[in-house]
């Protein structure tokens, strides 16, 4: 593979809970030419995300809770809880392993054998998180502990079982604006997974 890439500075701007970097590179044009360009990249650990679904039930669980950058884009207007699936970064753990620890630490439920659908990059121009997606089956002998995340975290989530038809449209009302969300919301529409 041609390298049309030349990172030439690397500079360390944050580096709390992620490191954002300002790169200057040379990145190679079409035409041949090389052009230096100035980018800021947020380095963010990989993660997992997964929607437990009940086909008897015809529900899914979602999660809710506070989510700072939402508050500050819209500048008061929204209270920043988010309605969202279950989801972690991997911080060494493989996805299906992320995938399982959060369902339990978020929802109370246990699974043991998620269902691996696919992988992307949520925000691809700025961060470097991949995002893992799962979905698994649930029923009420796999919920072991109320859930609501890790009080150690500042997590406090709430565990919503909401019809999956209903899930389906809150997207078209706006009440699920999460992207991860979306994609898995729509997977078990596209496949007929509950009908």
């Amino acid at each position: 593979m041609e390298n049309n890439v030349n990172i030439k500075k690397t500079e360390l701007l944050s580096n709390d809970y992620n490191s954002l970097k300002k790169l200057t590179l040379d990145i190679k044009r079409k035409d041949g030419s090389w052009e230096e360009q100035v980018r800021e990249v947020y380095d963010k650990d990989s993660g997992a995300t997964i929607l437990l679904y009940n086909t008897a039930k015809k529900t899914v669980i979602l999660t809710k809770q506070f989510r700072i950058p939402i508050y500050v884009n819209e500048k008061g207007k929204h209270n920043g809880m988010m309605i969202e699936a279950c989801a972690g970064l991997l911080e060494g753990l493989t996805p299906e392993q992320t995938a399982i620890k959060e369902t339990l630490e978020e929802t109370g439920y246990q699974i043991n054998e998620p269902e691996y659908l696919f992988e992307a990059y949520m925000v691809p121009g700025t961060v470097t998180e991949k995002v893992y997606f799962f979905i698994a089956p649930y029923n009420e002998a796999q919920k072991v502990s109320s859930g609501g995340g890790l009080e150690e975290e500042g997590e406090e989530i709430e565990v919503l079982e909401i019809p999956f038809e209903k899930a389906y449209q809150m997207i078209f009302t706006g009440e699920i604006t999460d992207g991860k969300t979306i994609m898995l919301l729509q997977h078990l529409k596209i496949y007929a997974i509950i009908s």
